[in-house]
């Protein structure tokens, strides 16, 4: 027999009965049953029961045995007795007499329990991951991830991709965030940098003739805390594809994505086809271009009816501004005045003065509008309001006034908060999509310019021509988003691959042609020796994952993650450097002098 097991703790069933078998692993927990020992016994597999009696051999060492010890047990396989059978085990009918007892392991007292699901403090439960994985459901959750994975790389190499691996040791990039910078010892003062994404090798892969590409790539971004992305380090499926437009990279990856859902959805309905929503639509129906679709608030522009309007606060607003709107999300069902006073305080709770509603009712077979925007406006307007937005008494809607560039992400939180607490969001399906038509370019506020919108690297709509003939912040590029349930978890594009294209994009953004050449150059020297046309995406496996699992966090997913402050409590990363680590690296510490 082998040393530690002859089956896992998962495998027993009844057809074993009579076996003698031999378990290894941790000590779920001890009962005692007025002399009788129950051993739940546990490994990466599942769990199964040991029965020790006082006749047994081993029943001494079993009496010593604590949770979280590791153990091997030999035994028979007995039937449990129809009362006693666990149908919520895959091995709950059956149970092994011990008849010997091996201690291979003692466990000290655990600073975080491993039995059932406590909330604990995170700062311990990643310092002791180790045991926070034990838990059933953080064990799970990594399981599923790596059976994610290979799903996706199954239906990846299915649709004709090879997987090639890019470095990791990169020169700097303009990704959008900043770098982690590794000192060279070779070369004195000089950086290497981790990379934000492969996004240059996967292109020049193309330019090296190979015609579909991925990986399942690290990604390492040197940023401040988000909710959606975890500090530090993330993975993402990325991929590349030559000869292609926008529509066959989404025909090639829309039945790969929705597979991955579909197969491990635990029979949640998944989008039979993915939507494609421009950008501005998606503002102004969802105020934000990662809409959470399962809500079905559609906000309308409701403008007109405002213009010269009793109500001075907009009426001012539209004829002062010429970026002016007013936009209206509508509540089904939320029509009192106790809900959306409940809507005007979480506004000012957002930092906003409030937000003006009007709620319908139904008196004497008449439906008429109530609150201190309808008594403004009048009959008629409200009543236009209420039947563009196809209102009954018994509903509410909400406005939102000024510049859509500044108050769209408010509406958007406005839309998301109505749906979450009317109950209007089926949280029981994942709805995706394709958002589409981004802007090429975009304002930069701070420091008054214009910026990229979204990936340096992606081909404007019109090309050339575009570049040189339209108005900056008018182009639209080529550039798409996946979006799932209120999250983005793919972005893409369709890629410049001319020179010109690339140094007039540049031009435009303040990047002078010999520091195109010089950034980029690796890039640019390629696409000046025969480039196809060539688009991908990078999906985020982190988020994919999280939805797939229902956790809520993506440290729930993740084997093992820093803290929100991008700390490794469990290695202790960052750490000091030695003096003669950094003699080695020609480096000197400056810190920052204190008060």
């Amino acid at each position: 027999m082998h040393r530690y097991r002859s089956h896992t703790c998962a495998e027993l069933r009844k057809s074993d009965v009579g076996e003698t078998v031999r378990l290894s692993g941790w000590v779920h927990r001890v009962r005692d049953h007025g002399g009788l020992l129950f051993i739940d016994l546990r490994d990466h597999y599942g769990i199964t029961q040991i029965v020790a009696d006082p006749d047994s051999p081993s029943f001494g060492t079993a009496e010593t045995v604590r949770g979280e010890w590791v153990i091997r047990v030999d035994g028979a396989v007995k039937a449990r007795t129809d009362e006693t059978v666990n149908p919520n085990l895959p091995t709950g009918e059956v149970e092994i007499f011990a008849r010997e007892i091996e201690v291979l392991s003692q466990a000290k007292e655990l600073p975080l329990p491993v039995f059932g699901e406590p909330d604990y403090p995170e700062d311990i439960r990643l310092k002791y991951r180790f045991l926070d994985l034990r838990r059933e459901t953080l064990h799970r959750n990594i399981v599923a991830r790596t059976n994610i994975i290979a799903d996706m790389r199954k239906r990846m190499g299915e649709a004709g991709f090879t997987e090639f691996s890019t470095p990791i040791l990169t020169a700097s990039s303009p990704e959008g965030a900043r770098d982690f910078l590794v000192p060279s010892r070779l070369h004195e003062g000089k950086f290497y940098a981790l990379p934000q994404a492969p996004q240059i090798y996967k292109q020049l892969i193309m330019v090296s003739g190979f015609d579909r590409y991925f990986q399942i790539a690290p990604c390492f971004r040197d940023e401040d805390p988000r909710a959606d992305r975890l500090p530090g380090e993330f993975y993402q499926l990325d991929l590349e594809m030559s000869f292609v437009e926008q529509d066959e990279v989404f025909s090639t990856m829309e039945p790969i994505m929705r597979g991955v859902f579909e197969a491990f959805a635990n029979g949640k309905p998944v989008t039979p086809e993915f939507r494609r929503i421009p950008y501005d639509e998606a503002i102004l129906k969802y105020g934000t271009d990662k809409p959470d679709l399962r809500n079905p608030i559609i906000m309308q522009d409701v403008s007109e009816h405002f213009r010269s309007s009793g109500f001075r606060v907009f009426a001012n607003i539209l004829e002062s501004d010429p970026n002016g709107a007013v936009w209206a999300i509508p509540a089904t069902g939320g029509g009192s005045r106790a809900f959306c006073d409940r809507m005007n305080s979480w506004a000012q709770g957002e930092g906003q003065p409030g937000l003006g509603y009007i709620f319908w009712r139904e008196e004497g077979g008449k439906v008429e509008g109530a609150g201190p925007i309808a008594k403004n406006i009048g009959e008629e307007p409200t009543e236009a309001i209420r039947l563009q937005l196809g209102l009954k008494p018994g509903d509410a809607c909400f406005f939102a006034a000024g510049d859509p560039k500044k108050f769209s992400a408010f509406a958007g939180g406005a839309r998301t908060r109505v749906g979450e607490d009317l109950d209007l969001v089926d949280r029981d399906r994942f709805e995706l999509a394709w958002i589409v038509d981004f802007p090429f370019y975009e304002w930069n506020e701070d420091e008054k310019r214009i910026d990229f919108g979204h990936n340096p690297f992606t081909m404007p709509q019109g090309g050339l021509g575009a570049l040189e003939n339209e108005e900056p912040l008018a182009i639209k590029a080529f550039q798409y988003d996946l979006v799932c349930n209120g999250f983005e978890i793919a972005s893409g594009g369709i890629r410049n691959h001319l020179p010109e294209v690339m140094v007039k994009a540049f031009g435009i953004v303040g990047f002078p042609p010999e520091v195109v050449e010089e950034r980029f150059g690796g890039l640019y020297r390629a696409f000046q020796y025969g480039a196809p046309p060539h688009g991908g995406m990078a999906a985020g496996i982190d988020r994919i994952v999280m939805l797939l699992v229902g956790a809520k966090n993506l440290r729930e997913v993740t084997m093992f993650p820093m803290n929100q402050q991008a700390q490794d409590l469990l290695m202790g990363a960052p750490s000091e450097a030695s003096p003669q680590q950094l003699r080695e690296l020609h480096l000197r510490l400056a810190p920052p002098k204190q008060g």
